[in-house]
């Protein structure tokens, strides 16, 4: 049967993880000839993905970004430009004219895991390691049901397992963001925020050592804890789950299981 409500709108968390296109020109000719060494002719090698334009490190002075030339490159790759991050506010008029949002986040040097770089002279890489601070890079290793992670996720930091389960052996600190299509694992504290089912997957659960998130989100139903997490269950280990619309969260402690 389907689900009717009372009201014309529902708003859930849609965890849609965008690439982010790093200029160091807004050369087009340049950009170009980097994505076709990138994607080796390969038609369909974004897959119509998000992309969020980073301009912070085109140098000051440089001639004017062709925003229309720009997107529309993007596109002829099947990447679809959504927001320009790093922009001045000379640009933020002729940015908005285009149809993209203003993106206040900063890049750092280290790239997230579905973060791309552009330039003139790009090496053939398109991926990049898994998100993690600048002075110390995140491990991961993916096994064909997981991805691993064995270095703490740093504030500002998103990690994305895109098609199986996220297994963290660190911290998750505050400001953080994990995000997974199946299900979390976190051996160690929870801060932050938790997304699993990122593609619907209902089943999906969130599981830590020590639980208190800021957020959580399973299949785009969240719950967010802005009165703090439940005391009786606050650094213990526990489990979140979906119940039908709810957000559930049980204690994994031997004693609540007895």
């Amino acid at each position: 049967m389907q689900k009717t409500s009372s009201l014309p709108i529902e708003i859930k968390i849609s965890t849609v993880v965008a690439i982010s296109t790093i200029l160091y020109s807004a050369d087009t000719l340049a950009i170009d000839a980097a994505l076709k060494q990138m994607t080796g002719g390969v038609s369909d090698f974004f897959e119509d993905e998000f992309a969020v334009i980073d301009v912070t490190a085109i140098a000051a002075g440089a001639p004017p970004i062709d925003w229309r030339a720009l997107v529309e490159l993007l596109r002829k790759f099947r990447l679809n430009a959504v927001a320009v991050r790093g922009a001045t506010p000379a640009m933020a008029d002729a940015i908005r004219a285009r149809g993209l949002s203003l993106d206040g986040g900063s890049s750092s040097g280290a790239k997230p895991r579905d973060e791309i770089e552009a330039t003139p002279a790009l090496a053939p890489r398109a991926v990049a390691a898994v998100a993690a601070a600048a002075a110390q890079p995140a491990t991961a290793v993916i096994s064909p049901g997981a991805m691993i992670i064995d270095t703490p996720v740093r504030a500002g930091q998103r990690i994305y397992a895109r098609g199986c389960d996220l297994i963290i052996t660190a911290a998750v600190n505050n400001g953080a963001e994990v995000i997974a299509d199946g299900s979390i694992h976190v051996y160690a504290p929870l801060n932050g925020r938790a997304l699993a089912g990122a593609s619907g997957n209902t089943d999906a659960r969130i599981f830590a050592l020590s639980m208190q998130p800021e957020l959580v989100s399973i299949a785009g139903v969240y719950r967010t804890f802005d009165d703090g997490f439940a005391p009786e269950l606050a650094r213990q280990p526990a489990q979140i789950r979906l119940v039908g619309d709810r957000i559930d969260i049980l204690s994994l402690s031997p004693a609540s299981r007895a």
